[in-house]
């Protein structure tokens, strides 16, 4: 793994309508629809409606502006070069009807006398369970025409849930992870706390992370490959927002265990109004040592590491801790932060306490991902959280 300022970022692109996929977790678009609750389809129904009747009325409205706009315009003489070109055209039509009256005339038709046909077989009326199928299939025909026609970017997603069921939602460009949360409290019926979240999971590369409430879901999983084993799941993680829990384990992990350990309430929410409520948010000052994952190999370098709100930094070999001596490694910007899974076994790492730094449209394995491991557990999270704050 080299060190040194990552300045190499894939090329990002915004999919358009057109060959934007519409679905994650199935293998087409029908499959995802039906899959849908059908008050869930409904709202989709709605939704697409309104977007084209705004487009249909927006169009209107630009029609007219450049009908009026052309009546004002003066119109411009013809020349004789046009007048030319018209009268060529004459001579063609002229000219081909000229042979059409050298053909013969095409024989008349015969005149049969068929019977008409037999009438179709009266139909045996659907049972009720086959109405609400047949409606069902033509609200998903229309919605299929009509999302390709919809302004507005949707998705049909599959989420993996805490019982190893599958929740169908559809989500829209404007939504983010919380408006998603939301969602899927209302229809899961769960105690709503804090700790639940949405996870992406790239088993390929064996990495994980949370979705940040904030990001835009659509925006995210619009980099997946078609192909993508990706995965969405649902589920409790208290690593998510232990940093408000207990902020000492974070912002004074290098200050001594006693202090960690004694602070009460009063002093946590201090700590948190003074981290985050000033004019820029306090960045957690970590350091130490943490091994580095060498570009191609399976081996690992130890190396000692800084945090800081710009990014990542490292001394370099002979060089002491001061500012001027610390080189930059990674910085935060098109970056997300991810725990690396049973990279033991797939890496040969030292420890099981990883963590992976890559561009968001990274999805299989590149020199441009950086894998780092830490001594354990605890060590693990506090990079990990410090890194979500700083980004």
């Amino acid at each position: 793994q080299s060190l040194g300022v990552e300045t190499v970022q894939p090329a990002s692109c915004k999919a358009s309508n057109n060959d934007f996929s519409f679905t994650v977790g199935f293998k087409d678009l029908n499959e995802s629809l039906s899959a849908l609750e059908d008050k869930d389809l409904d709202a989709l129904m709605a939704d697409l409606v309104a977007d084209l009747n705004d487009v249909e009325q927006r169009t209107l409205q630009a029609q007219k502006t450049n009908s009026d706009n052309q009546q004002s315009t003066v119109t411009q003489p013809s020349t004789g070069l046009d007048s030319g070109i018209g009268s060529k055209s004459s001579l063609c039509v002229t000219f081909s009807g000229q042979f059409g009256d050298d053909l013969p005339p095409p024989p008349p038709e015969p005149d049969l006398d068929l019977p008409p046909p037999p009438p179709p077989p009266p139909s045996e009326p659907l049972t009720q369970e086959e109405r609400e199928a047949q409606a069902k299939a033509d609200k998903i025909k229309l919605a299929l025409e009509k999302l390709k026609e919809a302004k507005v970017k949707k998705l049909v997603i599959k989420v993996h849930m805490y019982d190893n069921s599958t929740k169908s939602l559809m989500v829209d460009e404007r939504q983010m992870t919380r408006d998603v949360l939301d969602n899927l409290f209302e229809k899961t019926h769960c105690d709503c706390n804090v700790d639940w979240c949405l996870y992406e999971m790239y088993p390929e590369l064996q990495i994980e992370r949370f979705f940040e409430d904030h990001e835009n879901v659509v925006e995210v999983l619009s980099s997946w490959t078609r192909d993508t084993e990706n995965k969405i799941l649902f589920l409790e993680k208290r690593e998510k927002y232990a940093l408000f829990k207990n902020p000492q384990n974070f912002y004074l992990a290098n200050k001594g265990k006693n202090e960690i350990k004694e602070m009460n309430e009063k002093n946590k929410e201090a700590l948190l109004e003074e981290s985050f409520c000033g004019t820029s948010v306090i960045v957690p000052e970590l350091e130490g040592p943490l091994y580095l994952k060498e570009d191609g190999k399976k081996s690992w370098k130890r190396r000692y590491f800084l945090l800081r709100a710009s990014g990542i930094y490292y001394v370099p070999k002979g060089k002491t801790k001061t500012s001027r001596d610390l080189a930059c490694f990674i910085q935060f910007e098109n970056m997300n932060v991810y725990y690396g899974s049973q990279h033991k076994v797939k890496y040969k790492a030292p420890t099981d306490h990883c963590f992976v730094l890559k561009h968001p449209q990274i999805q299989k394995e590149s020199q441009y991902i950086k894998y780092l491991c830490c001594d354990d557990q605890a060590t693990l999270h506090q990079w990990v959280t410090g890194i979500r704050i700083a980004k």
